[in-house]
């Protein structure tokens, strides 16, 4: 399977889950928000954080019927976009602040005008959000940067995957591909954790789960099945006001679903010898091992017959598999129930 790097961090087979958060608009238009944000994510253990990057007459018009009135103070998905806008130097400045913090800077862009102000911050990475499978212009202007491309494949069809897979490769760019689907919460009935697998086979790329289902176990389940990377949308409480607080994860479970990508990362990169672990632990095999030992009280002379012996612990003394071979050996001391038989209990041939 091909591998892809972002801003030197390989993504693939052998590494660690990349794990991305997303903030999308839970920022709520305010810039302090979104900064507080950006120590969330980098406090929880994430990868990286992302946004999405609205320029409401750029992309969208009064004529726009979703979401309509669904908030209280934007009688229009227009004038929520409006309200979502940072300005370039305020996108600056979040970069820089998620640089500092160790962190990746993303955000999804939904408007030709959006790509280019973040490619003048400068995008490690591109996210295609799943609302945008058929865009061509995003993908024409996202590609002349020649950075990865994560695709996210929540609304299309395998035949839209694969003409984006081609188009990815006809470019020369890496890409990976992220199972999702578009409801907000998904149920867990339509997660489609067996997509990641169809995706690897066919496609031969970094996939991973883009989750919306506001609980942990998708993306905890994700990563056991080797998922590449996992995106989860985050929210510091689920009180708070945002189209996607149903689909979110808070801080306290995002560190969760980080220690659990640590954790598969430290099993995965260590594999165990089985032979060469079982002579480490040679010591617990006797502890836990178990000898042949008397079963009453037994005198100096006695020739030992298989129903006079029984299997006890600890390991060490006589094997059990050797209960036939010692049969018929004369015993050379006094041994009692309570104590393993050793070979120095028996009279030298």
């Amino acid at each position: 399977m091909n591998r892809l790097s972002i801003a030197g961090r390989d993504v693939g087979p052998g590494c660690p889950a990349l794990l991305i958060a997303e903030v999308a608009q839970a920022h709520d238009g305010s810039l302090g928000m979104a900064h507080a944000f950006i120590d969330a994510v980098a406090d929880a253990g994430a990868d990286a954080v992302k946004f999405q990057t609205h320029i409401a007459a750029a992309e969208s018009t009064l004529d726009e019927p979703f979401r309509v009135r669904f908030s209280q103070q934007d009688p229009t998905r227009y004038h929520y976009w409006t309200r979502m806008e940072f300005t370039p130097d305020q996108w600056r400045e979040l970069a820089a602040h998620a640089g500092k913090r160790g962190l990746l800077f993303l955000s999804s862009p939904f408007s030709v005008a959006a790509v280019d102000l973040l490619r003048g911050i400068g995008m490690p990475a591109w996210k295609i959000g799943s609302g945008e499978f058929a865009s061509a212009d995003l993908w024409k202007a996202m590609a002349e940067a020649g950075v990865p491309i994560l695709f996210s494949t929540g609304m299309a069809k395998r035949a839209e995957i694969a003409h984006a897979v081609s188009l990815f490769r006809s470019l020369n760019l890496p890409y990976a591909l992220m199972q999702c689907t578009s409801a907000y919460p998904t149920p867990l009935d339509a997660v489609g954790l067996n997509v990641l697998d169809e995706l690897r086979r066919e496609f031969d790329c970094p996939v991973g789960l883009s989750d919306h289902s506001g609980s942990m176990f998708p993306g905890l389940a994700a990563l056991a099945r080797g998922a590449n990377l996992l995106e989860v949308h985050v929210t510091f409480d689920r009180r708070m006001f945002s189209p996607d607080t149903a689909a979110s994860l808070t801080f306290d479970e995002l560190k969760i679903v980080c220690q659990m990508r640590d954790a598969l990362s430290t099993m995965d990169a260590h594999p165990v010898d089985k032979d060469a672990m079982a002579e480490q632990l040679l010591g617990m095999r006797e502890i836990f091992g178990k000898s042949l030992a008397p079963v009453r009280p037994l005198a100096a002379g006695t020739v030992l017959r298989p129903e006079m012996m029984v299997s006890k612990k600890p390991g060490g003394g006589i094997p059990l598999e050797a209960a036939g071979q010692i049969s018929g050996r004369r015993l050379a001391r006094d041994v009692a129930p309570d104590r393993i038989l050793r070979w120095t209990d028996l009279v030298e041939e």
